[in-house]
């Protein structure tokens, strides 16, 4: 990612943070853009975040995305490029309450910034939340899930898929723990 495009991302990140904390969410980040900020050389495109499960607050959650430019991501290619967005947030609250998913991508055309939710999957949001590392980031505080659980979750993803960067993300994990 560009450092032109890694910082206003994080500004758009921030306000995203910002706005899902102000609907009672505590979002935490996981995934490759935790390991950068904790030093990896890891390349990755978007921002997965866990929270709890949005069920009676879907539609203000889909609001805060559509607010900002952002789309629901309906279809992705094997690489996960999104491919596809629902442009109508009143049709992405009705897929969406259709589905019943455990995870949702929004993307912003405009910017290329994907953020993913994860709905208390695969760890509960509230069990990141207790242990994470919450570090300011420009001008945002970010909570970032502890190593321990970012390892947890690492061995997770790889258990359930075959990617080469989930390999080096262990590697990473544990060469900071010695």
């Amino acid at each position: 990612m560009e450092e032109n495009n890694l910082s206003t991302h994080i500004k758009e990140v921030g306000e995203i943070i910002q706005g899902l904390e102000s609907l009672g969410f505590q979002p935490v980040l996981v995934g490759g853009m935790a390991l950068i900020l904790l030093g990896s050389q890891r390349v990755t495109q978007d921002f997965d975040f866990v929270i709890s499960d949005p069920v009676e607050r879907l539609s203000d959650v889909v609001g805060l995305f559509y607010k900002r430019g952002m789309e629901l991501v309906s279809k992705t290619d094997e690489n996960g490029q999104v491919i596809r967005t629902i442009d109508n947030q009143k049709v992405a609250k009705i897929r969406l309450k259709i589905d019943c998913p455990n995870s949702v991508y929004f993307y912003n055309p405009k910017t290329r910034l994907r953020i993913d939710l994860l709905f208390d999957f695969p760890i509960l949001a509230s069990e990141l939340a207790g242990s994470a590392n919450r570090i300011k980031v420009s001008s945002y505080i970010i909570s970032i899930a502890s190593e321990k659980d970012l390892l947890r979750l690492k061995k997770i993803a790889k258990s359930k898929r075959s990617k080469a960067g989930d390999a080096e993300d262990l590697i990473f994990l544990k060469s900071r723990k010695k």
